[in-house]
């Protein structure tokens, strides 16, 4: 699975409609996330100093921690669309809330009750992009790129947040910013709103009747058990505890380190991203690639970036070693979350990311109880060091495994996903949709091949991934199929010849099935068999007419 360098990968992103709207809404989220985020941490600090920071941080954090993890099975469930429409729709409310009470002049509680209320929402985004993008994709190739992107989405992001916050602070103050945000949330919201895809979790009828802590468990279980997942949920958390620990350091580096102003804190945050976004080529090249090496090097380089900031006294010079820890963190965020995609089963897919928010939520909570413990201790000087010495020290007992984590990774998201749209998978459970998916060869046909000739025997299954497809019947055209539609399940299902020609009406991308895998999974599953034979009798009665 490769995809050439920078510009290939955004021309992967630019051929589906769907992963533009994605990452379109994508990056309005991360200016909004980072944006109040800045802005509620000057208020605070504004407030009480380094304290009362360190405590909306832990405020805002706890809470979506505990419910990311719940909120996420509505995307394995039932459809990863509603909750990301719905968690951007609750941002932008709250965003607008948060702004009433700081431009109101009411008590500062009542602007941080508004403030957890959206960053609560703000954990249900990652998730339910986790399992919706393998539905969006039509190729692996795709899926990949997608997470290539995520990562310079996030990283653009963060250069826009610090930009935007940055004016907005010096023009008016935090509630300007959050009734910014609270319009590009609402635009984020419409974006993400006519997108769908099925959920990848549907299993019998049994199963489905669990309820959402035992939903919750099946992940936690999943990272209890396998030792790959776990370490990569660990290395997240880790990043997280980091990043949290920065938003302090930011606020503490531009008020008392190099005592400027408070438009310097998103400035600040503006260099650690531009250095994410520099990073790109470097994460263009991990399409395809191991994973473990470049997580143990980004790891470094974020690190080293920081520590470095303790013995620097210029606002340029600390700019550029943010930027190089901002390259770090965005490097080892894309690896490892594409890795951690690879390793996870495609039916928990949401709800082990559902954790990895919780996780990192969290994170930024410890970072930030860490950050304002040392800085209270030590001063600046020991909490920028503490917070550099986090991630190797964590990594130090894991490097070896890492380096061969990825070996035998590989989950087939996106072929599951393309299952799940064809009416005859539509109900099959998830692990048989795995097995299944594992089954398929992928095969690219140019425009005017004749697929499947009417008369002769099949052998074959075949599930179109893009591409537009004519069926005649004795020369008759009967029907176009196309992504979403499933060809040859009459002869294998009755043993007979085939009842129609099919041709190519444009180059297109199909995964083959074999009959023996077909008829496995189709003979296992009672619902399963009855939606294929309620197809092929269609198609006979409709090829009939």
């Amino acid at each position: 699975m490769r995809v050439p360098e920078s510009t290939a990968v955004f021309r992967v992103i630019a051929s589906n409609a769907n992963l533009r709207r994605v990452a379109g809404a994508y990056v309005l989220f991360i200016v909004n996330e980072y944006a109040v985020w800045i802005a509620m941490l000057v208020f605070a600090y504004q407030q009480g100093g380094a304290s009362a920071a360190g405590l909306i941080v832990i405020a805002q954090t706890l809470p979506p921690s505990i419910l990311a993890p719940v909120m996420a099975t509505v995307a394995d469930r039932r459809s990863p669309t509603t909750l990301l429409v719905g968690g951007y729709l609750a941002q932008a409310v709250a965003m607008g809330a948060t702004a009433v009470a700081l431009f109101s002049g009411v008590t500062a509680f009542a602007a941080y009750a508004a403030a957890v209320v959206a960053s609560s929402a703000v954990a249900t985004t990652r998730p339910a992009q986790a399992a919706l993008l393998p539905g969006l994709a039509h190729t692996p190739e795709q899926l990949a790129a997608m997470n290539v992107v995520t990562g310079w989405m996030e990283s653009l992001g963060i250069v826009l947040a610090g930009a935007l916050t940055g004016v907005l602070l010096s023009v008016e103050g935090p509630g300007l910013v959050f009734a910014v945000c609270s319009a590009l949330g609402v635009v984020a919201t419409l974006l993400a709103a006519f997108l769908h895809a099925r959920p990848l979790a549907i299993d019998d009828a049994e199963g489905s009747q669990a309820g959402a802590l035992a939903q919750v468990v099946a992940g936690l279980r999943l990272l209890v058990e396998e030792r790959s997942p776990r370490l990569l949920v660990i290395v997240l958390g880790l990043t997280w505890v980091v990043l949290g620990a920065l938003d302090i350091l930011f606020v503490v580096l531009a008020l008392a380190v190099l005592h400027q102003g408070q438009a310097l804190t998103g400035y600040l945050n503006m260099a650690f991203g531009i250095g994410g976004v520099l990073a790109a080529s470097v994460t263009a090249l991990l399409v395809g690639r191991r994973l473990g090496a470049p997580i143990l090097a980004a790891s470094v380089v974020l690190s080293a970036g920081i520590g470095f900031t303790a013995i620097s006294t210029s606002v340029v010079a600390t700019a550029a070693l943010l930027a190089l820890a901002g390259a770090g963190a965005a490097i080892l965020e894309v690896a490892t979350r594409s890795l951690l995609q690879r390793t996870v089963p495609a039916q928990l897919l949401g709800r082990v990311f559902g954790v990895v928010e919780g996780v990192t939520m969290a994170g930024l909570a410890i970072g930030a109880a860490v950050v304002t413990a040392l800085n209270h201790l030590g001063g600046p000087t020991a909490a920028i060091l503490g917070v550099a010495a986090l991630l190797p020290m964590g990594l130090a007992l894991s490097s070896r495994q890492l380096l061969t984590l990825d070996a035998h990774a590989t989950v087939p998201v996106v072929e599951m996903s393309l299952l799940r749209k064809l009416p005859h998978f539509a109900v099959l459970p998830g692990p048989a949709l795995e097995g299944l998916a594992r089954s398929l060869e992928r095969v690219e046909i140019p425009a005017g091949t004749v697929l499947i000739r009417e008369g002769e025997p099949g052998h074959t299954f075949y599930a179109i991934a893009d591409g537009r497809l004519d069926v005649t019947v004795a020369g008759e055209h009967v029907r176009t199929l196309q992504r979403g539609d499933g060809i040859g399940e009459i002869a294998l299902l009755r043993n007979v010849l085939r009842t129609a020609t099919v041709t190519t009406l444009t180059d297109a991308t199909l995964y083959a099935l074999d009959s023996s895998a077909f008829l496995a999974a189709v003979t296992g599953h009672l619902a399963t068999r009855l939606a294929v034979t309620e197809v092929a009798d269609s198609r006979l009665a409709g090829d009939a007419g």
